[in-house]
């Protein structure tokens, strides 16, 4: 199965040469598991031409806010809105969660309640996930055709699903703890506060359910109603 991934942003330049670009770590996140992958540029105006040019689409994440005035935000919007007509399954992770939920109806944000930053524990229905976040930004108004399957005190819409057509995660499940640490030496300081930052280091061994969402987001594009059912679950 072919997964176009959007990409909306980028690795910094101080950690790209040791982790890659964000197309290579979902590749490495959902390698061995019956996807194929092309990437497309979004963020400079590098879109596909169909929402049918691949069997799914995956939004990265972005350094941008959803609610900002960047050249490739209404396209963007405009090829999810097509994608779901179309029911082309699509997953968005981090700004891809938050640019699905905007498109859709929703509200994006600076989140008031600041920084989530590390290893981070999330409410799946009852199933306690661990996975990587890195964001200030939050989904505060569910789209109506959304429901929420994740959640956690600090972030109430963690995770959304539009019925069997789309999948969204606030977390990172591609971020690994030591692209983490690099993101806390390159864009943390004066940015995340120290002692966040602080609390976030020491979590770093924490073990990270990243294979089970890996399995849920490829089990969503190889047969995403069956995906959905067993998300709600």
């Amino acid at each position: 199965m072919l997964i176009g991934i959007l990409q909306t942003g980028a690795s910094p330049d101080a950690l790209k040469d040791d982790f890659g670009d964000y197309p290579d770590f979902f590749e490495r996140l959902l390698a061995g598991r019956g996807l194929t992958f092309r990437r497309f540029r979004v963020e400079t105006m590098d879109f596909p031409k169909d929402v049918h040019d691949c069997d799914g689409w995956l939004i990265t994440g972005s350094r941008h806010g959803a609610y900002e005035d960047h050249p490739f935000i209404k396209p963007l919007e405009g090829f999810i809105r097509d994608a779901y007509a179309a029911h082309v399954p699509v997953v968005g992770i981090c700004f891809g969660h938050q640019i699905i939920a905007q498109a859709m109806g929703g509200k994006v944000e600076k989140y008031a309640g600041g920084w989530s930053v590390g290893p981070t524990d999330y409410d799946f229905n009852g199933e306690k996930i661990t996975l990587n976040a890195w964001h200030r930004d939050q989904v505060v108004k569910v789209p109506e055709n959304a429901e929420v399957i994740a959640s956690n005190d600090f972030c109430e819409n963690a995770a959304l699903l539009y019925d069997d057509r789309m999948f969204t995660v606030q977390a990172h499940p591609e971020f690994r703890p030591e692209f983490i640490e690099g993101l806390m030496r390159t864009r943390g300081p004066g940015l995340v506060p120290d002692d966040l930052m602080a609390r976030a280091r020491q979590r770093l061994g924490d073990p990270l359910q990243d294979k089970t969402m890996a399995a849920r987001i490829a089990a969503f594009f190889l047969d995403h109603q069956t995906g959905a059912e067993k998300l709600r679950a």
